[in-house]
């Protein structure tokens, strides 16, 4: 045997590797091919398509979340082009439902607001040494209309002058210290005088109850507007006279009072609305369709501008 060996040499072969499949590439082009033609497509629709068209299925798109929830068939207008909601494709029940819930969530935010102020209100009564004796006669309370905040008169401590519309301290000192109160929230006021029912020695011909109510309402006005309150949010100022006493207080000096009304938002549109033109459409709830003046007054939904009496103690 020979002493050298010869080397042992191992050839190990690469296995051939195919160069891709034959039919990827004209998946990828299939794709390419069926986007390009739905592009195209939609650019041939959109060149069709009206005005008109372009805003209900760009509502339709917009609020689809909305729409689901609340049941309605869009976010505003009800003959939508896409129904989406409600039994009715018409949109009968769907819309409505939908406003039914706008609606209810507005009301629910005023009245917070409102019973907000009403605290802060109370709460100056209490703090401050100089109203708290006063706070037997400020009566607050919520109306379907809004905030009533009336400052009502007292055999002992009278807020007028008898007889007079001449504002006394204690009512001064009220109506400077609530006005800045009153600028904290949008809503706009009325404001209207009461008396008793008491005449005067000359009768209704001569200066009456009505131009004393009056006339303490606008005075109320003054003391308010120089404690701060901004003039533009006043909308109505009116004299009530005896029209309206306080229930079961008939022949009590609560009568003689002066009421503040912070107005809701339904309230203060149907009041803007009442010097409408006959025949312009209102729109006093959401959920109801237009509605003209004429047919508001029809329904009583008018305010009477009365007023109230008091007198003056003759001889």
């Amino acid at each position: 045997m020979s002493q050298h060996r010869r080397p042992i040499v191992v050839r190990r072969k690469k296995a051939a590797s195919h160069h891709g499949s034959h039919g990827s590439w004209k998946i990828a082009y299939a794709d390419f091919m069926t986007a390009m033609m739905a592009f195209f497509l939609v650019m041939w629709l959109l060149a069709g398509t009206s005005k008109a068209e372009f805003e209900q299925i760009s509502e339709y798109f917009r609020t689809p979340l909305k729409v689901a929830l609340a049941g309605g068939d869009r976010n505003s207008a009800s003959n939508s082009a896409i129904p989406g909601g409600g039994d009715d494709v018409m949109h009968t029940d769907g819309e409505r439902s939908r406003i039914t819930i706008e609606q209810n969530s507005g009301m629910a935010a005023d009245m917070s607001a409102l019973s907000r102020l009403k605290a802060r209100l109370e709460a100056l009564m209490q703090e401050d040494p100089a109203l708290r004796d006063l706070r037997s006669q400020m009566r607050l309370d919520l109306t379907p209309e809004g905030l009533r905040i009336q400052l009502v008169d007292s055999q002992r401590r009278p807020m007028f002058e008898v007889g007079s519309a001449r504002v006394a301290p204690y009512m001064h000192r009220i109506l400077t210290a609530i006005a800045p109160l009153l600028n904290e929230l949008p809503n706009k006021l009325t404001l209207s005088g009461h008396t008793d029912d008491l005449p005067f020695a000359a009768g209704l011909r001569g200066y009456s109850n009505w131009e004393l109510s009056a006339d303490r309402a606008n005075a109320s006005r003054r003391e308010l507007v120089a404690g701060g309150l901004e003039p533009e949010k006043l909308l109505r100022v009116i004299g009530m006279a005896d029209t309206m006493n306080m229930p079961g207080e008939e022949d009590s000096a609560l009568n003689r009072r002066i009421s503040i009304l912070v107005l809701n938002s339904r309230a203060q549109k149907m009041m803007e609305q009442e010097n409408m033109a006959p025949g312009t459409p209102a729109v006093i709830d959401s959920d109801q369709p237009p509605a003209s003046i004429d047919a508001l007054t029809r329904d009583g939904s008018s305010t009477t501008n009365a007023a109230g009496s008091e007198q003056v103690a003759a001889q």
